[in-house]
């Protein structure tokens, strides 16, 4: 039988993981014709969640854990998840039920039968979500597809069941900053796409804020698009142009009309306006200039603590 791989990337999720532990089980004995090993990763937790997962590795085999040395986020999770999976098929899944279990088999059957490479999943509705963090979400869904080749589908969850073809080349894009939402549509492969309405977590509170959001949706543009190195290029010669333009006026202005006295006020508005362009420019290429630098170092993606599939 073919085997599927269920990754589940944990962070401080003691709460949650009982309740996605007996759903998960029921969609299992669901699918009868199918094996299952479930992945969970344990990103450096702080609550009881390890100690869980390991009561249940005891008791059911097909339950595996890997725990980082510390919180290396949740791309890294997703990475070593794959990475020490060996299922036929890979899907990755959060704790919290916010992504259905029982989508699984409708999943499943789309890639058996209608030979998809993945099924990938998206929320049709944000309800329950704060206005202003769905603006900004949307927003940044808009943007992102406009500047990057990656295919970003809004409201994208990262639950989505692949082939073992496609979590290979997920695992061929090795690089350390990794938005894996860009990276799924920059491979590309043939994915359908089921939509379901907004699920709260069964319980525990999200670890996304709306800071931590805002700087993922910047590794995803800056791992995805340069299109803000472009922006301030062009911003730095049509700032130039018109510095020109001006000189020349005030040089025809001088030689008619005399040298006025300039206003101090306007002088320092040019002076601030110029000065924080500069500084947004720098600060554009230190983003791009700090992700090569930690490219560079080869650092790990993660560092394992402890485990339960590699042989002792």
């Amino acid at each position: 039988m073919n085997l599927i791989s269920v990754i589940v990337p944990c962070y401080n999720e003691e709460e949650a993981i009982p309740y996605f532990y007996e759903e998960i089980q029921k969609t299992a004995q669901k699918m009868e014709d199918v094996d299952f090993e479930f992945i969970f990763v344990n990103d450096g937790s702080k609550d009881n969640t390890v100690s869980i997962v390991k009561e249940y590795a005891n008791k059911d085999e097909r339950v595996k854990y890997l725990s980082f040395s510390r919180n290396f986020g949740k791309e890294a999770a997703i990475y070593a998840g794959l990475q020490n999976c060996r299922g036929d098929y890979a899907v990755l899944m959060d704790a919290d039920l916010q992504d259905p279990p029982y989508l699984l088999p409708e999943m499943y059957e789309a890639i058996v039968d209608d030979g998809y490479d993945s099924v990938a999943t998206r929320r049709v509705t944000r309800k329950g979500e704060p206005p202003i963090r769905s603006l900004f979400a949307r927003l940044f869904y808009k943007i992102i597809n406009k500047i990057s080749d990656a295919d970003i589908v809004d409201g994208a969850r990262d639950y989505r069941l692949m082939t073992r073809q496609m979590v290979d080349a997920i695992l061929s894009m090795s690089e350390y900053n990794r938005f894996s939402k860009g990276i799924f549509g920059w491979i590309g492969f043939n994915t359908k796409w089921i939509e379901f309405e907004n699920v709260e977590r069964v319980a525990g509170e999200t670890k996304w804020s709306f800071w931590k959001l805002f700087k993922y949706s910047l590794e995803g543009i800056t791992a995805f698009s340069i299109v803000p190195l472009q922006l301030a290029s062009v911003i730095g010669v049509l700032l130039s142009l018109i510095a020109f333009i001006f000189i020349i006026i005030i040089v025809v202005r001088t030689i008619m009309f005399g040298d006025p006295v300039s206003g101090w006020p306007s002088t320092m508005c040019v002076i601030i306006l110029l000065g924080g362009l500069q500084l947004l420019a720098i600060g554009v290429l230190g983003q791009y200039l700090s992700k090569t630098y930690l490219e560079t170092k080869k650092r790990p993606i993660y560092i394992l603590k402890d485990d339960n599939i590699h042989e002792k």
